[in-house]
């Protein structure tokens, strides 16, 4: 799995970043903050730029409080980072239940698969119970920063990682590094029920797919 580095842009000068303003109150904790959570969501300066709508430069400059930034900038990393916005400005955050009573959750539909949150928000990690349809997604390769675990409760899995297929049943589990090329499928009309954890995503949707691949029997 690749690792942060930082790369500071040379000087030269720089179009204002719509959405931003030079510091009028100085903000230092923010600054090393921002560059610690890039390091943490394991995202290269150019990498987070790209993703925030900003130039390396006026994000390495918000990293090294040499800006202060907006509110909608702060929204944009937060998102990028998988955090909040409090967490961003060091404020505290109340202590989160640790239980999740199954009948509070309710079902999210997105792509034909079936989510129900199997965890507290506002983690580093995202568990899920999801339900994946017969002919659903399995054509879809996706590749992304972090770590995914997963484990079949009921029916059997197709687990295509890199050039290697897997065939899942009841009890398996797998867990892989997410920058792998991997896309899942059910093996039968029955479907499939996962628990899935994995690293908050910190891609955005298009950077996830590489899309589908032709000429490929199951």
């Amino acid at each position: 799995m690749s690792t942060a580095r930082d790369v500071e842009p040379g000087p030269g000068p720089e179009a204002p970043d719509p959405g931003s303003a030079a510091p009028t109150e100085p903000l230092p904790a923010v600054a090393p903050r921002l560059r610690a959570l890039r390091r943490r969501s394991a995202l290269t300066l150019e990498a987070a730029a790209r993703a925030a709508g900003l130039s390396p430069a006026h994000l390495s400059r918000l990293e090294t409080g040499g800006r202060q930034p907006s509110l909608p900038m702060l929204l944009a990393l937060a998102r990028i980072y998988g955090t909040t916005v409090s967490e961003l400005l060091g404020e505290s955050v109340p202590d989160r239940d640790a239980v999740v009573r199954g009948g509070r959750q309710d079902p999210t539909e997105a792509g034909g698969w079936t989510y129900w949150q199997a965890g507290a928000p506002g983690r580093g990690m995202q568990a899920l119970r999801v339900r994946v349809p017969y002919g659903s997604q399995g054509d879809l390769v996706r590749v992304h920063p972090g770590e995914e675990w997963l484990h079949v409760l009921t029916g059997r899995l197709w687990l295509r990682l890199g050039d290697t297929a897997h065939r899942l049943g009841p009890g398996d589990s797998a867990h892989f590094d997410s920058l792998t090329p991997h896309r899942i499928a059910a093996r039968d009309p029955e479907g499939v029920e996962l628990l899935f954890v994995h690293t908050l995503l910190q891609s955005p949707t298009a950077a996830l797919c590489l899309g589908p691949i032709t000429g490929e029997t199951r």
